[in-house]
Formats: structure tokens, C-alpha cells, sequence
């Protein structure tokens, strides 16, 4: 992707930041190397250093935007003030449609921890496990009001969000369902998965 002329830093910051996901998506990220990342977006290799320290940076950099964005998001879209139930409805259709509409970015996410160490890879896993302890508070509020029949509040969750979050990696656009038919399918699943009662 050629940088056009009169191009800003904000730009190019940008840019580089897009076509980064782009490659990671398509090759890894141990494959992708800064050079190539320069030569997609239109820069010389040495000039690439002017937006990013190295690859780790870039790699953690997109990593915390993407879990700081989800965060903000859920809040906003999950109702504070709501029974168990209608939070987790709501929980399930944000959770299937960011996915599906930030797919470089949730493959990036679930597949890339594993290139993070250190401190860099401690601040993601900190910020998922936020995320995930929002649903399950969710399935202790329906637990407490008995509405849901969950004994293992961890594993409820980690299930669940398996399930949603598989949804990105095959979803097709031009498939049968819609999104939102999609989302229905789902909150039915969990709904009856959460409200089981013992075989």
C-alpha cells in the first residue's frame, strides 16, 4: 500500500498499524518481519522506527488497543441495570457482532498471546481476565436470583466465550444466516445451557 503525498504522521501511524494487522493475520507474526511492513505501507525500512520502537512494541501496542476497546465496549453495551438474563442476552449479541466486525483483530488477539513475554504479556492477560470476569458476574447474579443453574461459574464462562468467539473464525458474510440470526442461535444456546437442570 503506497503512502499517498502530503501524507501525515497520524496517517502513517495509522497505516502502519492496519497493514501490521493485515500481515499478522496472513502470515504470524514470528514471519512477518518490519521490513515487510515497511515495503506495504510505502516506507523506507529505516523509517519505519519513527512510529515504533521494534516488533515486540507494535505486537503489544495492538494487543492493549484491542482489549482496552473491547472493555469500553462491553460496558457500554451490556446494561447495568437489568435482570441476569437480559444482561446476559446482551452480553452474547455485543460479544458475536465485535467479533465478527473486528475479526483481524480478535484473530490477532487469540492467536498472537503467544508471541508476548514478560510484563508486556502480563498487562494482556490482565485486561482478558477483566473481560472475562464480566461474564462471569454475570452468571453469579443469575445464579443468585435462581435463574441460572451454574455450579462452576469459571467454566460456564470460558465455555461460553469458546463458543462466541468461534463465531469470527467461520462466520461468512455471504452465508445463510444473518448476523442477527446468528446472534439468536446463540443466546438460545447459552440460555438453555445456563438454566440446565441435572440429567
Amino acid at each position: 500500500m503506497a503512502r499517498t503525498k502530503g501524507s501525515i504522521g497520524k496517517d502513517t501511524q495509522a497505516a502502519i498499524w492496519q497493514t501490521a494487522k493485515k500481515l499478522i493475520v496472513a502470515h504470524g507474526f514470528e514471519a512477518m518481519t518490519l521490513r515487510q511492513l515497511a515495503r506495504e505501507v510505502g516506507l523506507q525500512p529505516a523509517s519505519i522506527y519513527r512510529y515504533i520502537n521494534s516488533k515486540d512494541e507494535l505486537l503489544q501496542s495492538l494487543m492493549l488497543e484491542h482489549m482496552g476497546q473491547l472493555l469500553t465496549a462491553c460496558q457500554k453495551a451490556v446494561p447495568q441495570h437489568a435482570t441476569a438474563s437480559q444482561k446476559l442476552k446482551a452480553f452474547v449479541a455485543f460479544h458475536i457482532r465485535y467479533h465478527i466486525e473486528r475479526r483481524a483483530d480478535v484473530i490477532l488477539a487469540n492467536l498472537e498471546l503467544r508471541s508476548m513475554q514478560g510484563e508486556a504479556r502480563a498487562q494482556v492477560v490482565t485486561k482478558r481476565r477483566t473481560y472475562e470476569e464480566q461474564l462471569i458476574a454475570i452468571l453469579e447474579h443469575g445464579r443468585n436470583e435462581g435463574a441460572f443453574a451454574i455450579e462452576e461459574l469459571e467454566v460456564a464462562a470460558y465455555a461460553i466465550l469458546a463458543m462466541l468467539t468461534g463465531v469470527c473464525f467461520w462466520y461468512n458474510a455471504e452465508g445463510r444466516l444473518s448476523i442477527e440470526q446468528i446472534i439468536a442461535e446463540h443466546q438460545a444456546l447459552v440460555m438453555q445451557g445456563v438454566a440446565r437442570t441435572a440429567l
